[in-house]
């Protein structure tokens, strides 16, 4: 996983505004959540691509995504390591390692040391910051 870097996809606030939907527009640019359990994705066991709903990036591939019991769609390793970047987020009173698109800089979700082998990772992600492609 990379650290921060400047996104290579950059928009005006207004760009940002008219490209996604509200709901959109507030996760992934406004750093939002939303709650567990009501969100694309989170139960679904379809085979395929997730990608970035703000740039079209491929961020997560369906056979590692599982059930973390957490409300939101979980993996233990994205596509490739330079598709995400990391940040340190010590909002809400507790310190988190936020995750973003490296495209665009859009925020995801967050990662945590407590997934699955082989990696030991849990990405928890927005299901509105991603976008799905089914693959037979």
């Amino acid at each position: 996983m990379s650290e921060a870097t400047t996104p290579k996809i950059q928009k005006t606030d207004a760009e940002w505004r008219e490209l996604l939907s509200p709901e959109q527009y507030r996760i992934l640019r406004q750093a939002g959540t939303e709650r567990a359990f009501t969100g694309p994705f989170w139960n679904s066991k379809e085979k395929g691509l997730y990608s970035c709903a703000a740039c079209g990036e491929p961020l997560f591939v369906s056979d590692t995504k599982f059930d973390s019991g957490c409300g939101w769609p979980s993996y233990f390793e994205a596509v490739n390591p330079d598709a995400i970047t990391e940040l340190r987020d010590t909002t809400h009173g507790m310190v988190r390692t936020e995750v973003r698109c490296a495209n665009c800089g859009g925020h995801l979700g967050h990662v945590f040391p407590d997934g699955p082998p082989p990696t030991g990772l849990r990405y928890c992600i927005n299901g509105h910051s991603m976008t799905f492609e089914p693959m037979a």
